[in-house]
């Protein structure tokens, strides 16, 4: 994979426009695209459709979080509109997972399921305050581990955690990162934070910027 490869681009706006202008500032680096809540809820699948078909790999970061049936129907759709990515919570459970990974294989074999496992705006103390024991790293391996076991092709995970992960899965299973910042830059909401050079050394195999 090329360094290039590794970069998405997350498309943090409120309008088509916005998304277009920044895409045309920067196609000739990179390639890929997250499409998250706040552009997906303001535009709608429309960007989706024109951003795919123009041959931009679209990284569809909506973490469907259901009932098995529902998050499957969710994944056949978002197979319809040419999507490279898209998310589902791993605390769906491993029921859920599998229904998502599976519509995915029957819709679009090629289309990539990531399961989240644990937000990178949560340090310890968050994690704690929900009633989840162990820490955040061991929280992060066990659902890494269970979206194996699921079938999914990756999760989204912060770079602390992708080393354990990588140990675990294998070279083959993606590892994409958020909550990655330039050394000295504001962390904003984020908690687990690295630098890109850091993610990558730890094993990511992609790094979302924004």
């Amino acid at each position: 994979m090329q360094l290039s490869d590794k970069l998405i681009v997350a498309l943090d706006v409120s309008t088509k426009a916005a998304a277009q202008k920044l895409v045309t500032a920067i196609v000739a680096s990179a390639s890929s695209y997250k499409v998250g809540l706040q552009l997906y809820t303001a535009e709608g699948p429309q960007i989706v459709r024109e951003l795919c078909s123009s041959g931009l790999k679209v990284f569809l970061d909506l973490k469907y979080h259901d009932i098995p049936n529902t998050v499957a129907l969710a994944v056949r759709e978002a197979a319809g509109l040419g999507v490279h990515m898209i998310t589902v919570h791993a605390l769906g459970g491993e029921k859920m997972l599998r229904a998502a990974t599976e519509a995915a294989r029957s819709a679009n074999p090629e289309m990539k399921v990531l399961a989240v496992t644990v937000l990178t705006s949560m340090d310890e103390s968050e994690i704690g305050k929900i009633g989840i024991p162990g820490g955040v790293t061991d929280e992060v391996t066990r659902l890494a581990s269970l979206a194996m076991d699921a079938g999914c092709d990756g999760v989204v995970a912060s770079a602390m955690e992708a080393r354990q992960i990588r140990r675990q899965a294998g070279n083959d299973f993606l590892i994409v990162t958020p909550g990655v910042r330039p050394a000295g830059s504001a962390r904003g909401d984020q908690a687990r934070v690295v630098t890109p050079s850091e993610a990558i050394a730890a094993g990511a195999t992609h790094i979302v910027v924004g």
